[in-house]
């Protein structure tokens, strides 16, 4: 059993992992750091922390186990925090979007990777932000990415895979920079996506009432719109150089259906259309296996 768990940033990411380890009884004490007074005192209310501080390097002090969950634009002066109190006995390990700026902010800090530093990144999440929105559920089911360097421990990788799949999690492998690929294409450009689309709406709807006539299609469609910007604000930009190409494909694919309307060009279209159908279902196949 882990002694003593520390959640650096108890939100609805940090405060889900929290409520899972305590209701499978992993560790015996939960340690909440969160600059954030009113929700950290919320934590505590709510009794998904024990001990609550301010100070990362207070709250990791002694911990056998540390988990960085903070928007990944906040790690360098976390890492800071940590450095003077890191101990090569615990396992550190992160739940950031973004996974190749989380190593150069480690190594930024440490000069190179320490062996019980694991990157990770659970594939799980909710609209909703804030430790009220944290569950004891989140991750079942949900898929998990480690990304190990060479240098990582492979004892340290074990232990997070399986405190990962004690509360439910499938955990896979990546390379960092692999793992970015994917998650520009499958995550963060669709956010993206949303984020321009509802704001492009959102300028129009005082003249013409699109928000009062939007249906359940756009209300499902727009849903990750409602997520925290400040945490999308970090992963795209750390995530820039993989996002921005996908955005130029993206008006590519669009200007070549604004086209085909210009053209009424009905056959293309509908072949378009049967194409994308074809490859959501095929996604859809996937998933369900």
């Amino acid at each position: 059993m882990i002694e003593r768990f520390c959640v650096i940033g108890v939100g609805l990411i940090g405060g889900s992992i929290a409520r899972s380890v305590r209701r499978q009884r992993l560790c015996r004490v939960i340690v909440g750091v969160d600059t954030d007074h009113a929700n950290l005192r919320k934590a505590l209310d709510l009794g998904v922390i024990d001990v609550g501080c301010a100070d990362a390097g207070v709250g990791a002090a002694g911990a056998d186990w540390v988990v960085l969950a903070t928007p990944v634009g906040t790690f360098g002066p976390v890492l800071s925090a940590l450095r003077p109190v890191w101990s090569e006995r615990a396992i550190y390990t992160d739940v950031g979007s973004t996974k190749q700026s989380v190593v150069e902010a480690v190594r930024a800090v440490f000069g190179s990777i320490p062996p019980n530093f694991v990157p990770g990144h659970p594939i799980a999440g909710a609209e909703q932000s804030g430790v009220e929105a944290a569950t004891d559920d989140l991750y079942q089911g949900k898929r998990v990415i480690l990304t190990p360097l060479p240098t990582t421990s492979p004892d340290a990788v074990r232990q997070v895979e399986a405190v990962w799949e004690a509360i439910g999690a499938h955990v896979s492998r990546m390379d960092p920079s692999h793992h970015d690929e994917v998650l520009a294409a499958t995550s963060h450009l669709p956010h993206v996506l949303a984020y321009a689309l509802v704001h492009m709406l959102g300028e129009k709807d005082e003249q013409q009432e699109i928000f009062q006539y939007a249906a359940a299609g756009f209300r499902d469609f727009t849903r990750i719109a409602s997520s925290d910007p400040k945490m999308w604000l970090d992963i795209c930009l750390a995530n820039r150089e993989q996002i921005a190409p996908l955005i130029a494909q993206l008006c590519g694919e669009l200007g070549r259906v604004s086209k085909m309307l210009d053209q009424g060009a009905a056959v293309d279209l509908f072949e378009f259309f049967a194409s994308a159908r074809n490859a959501r279902q095929r996604f859809l196949d996937q998933v369900e296996r």
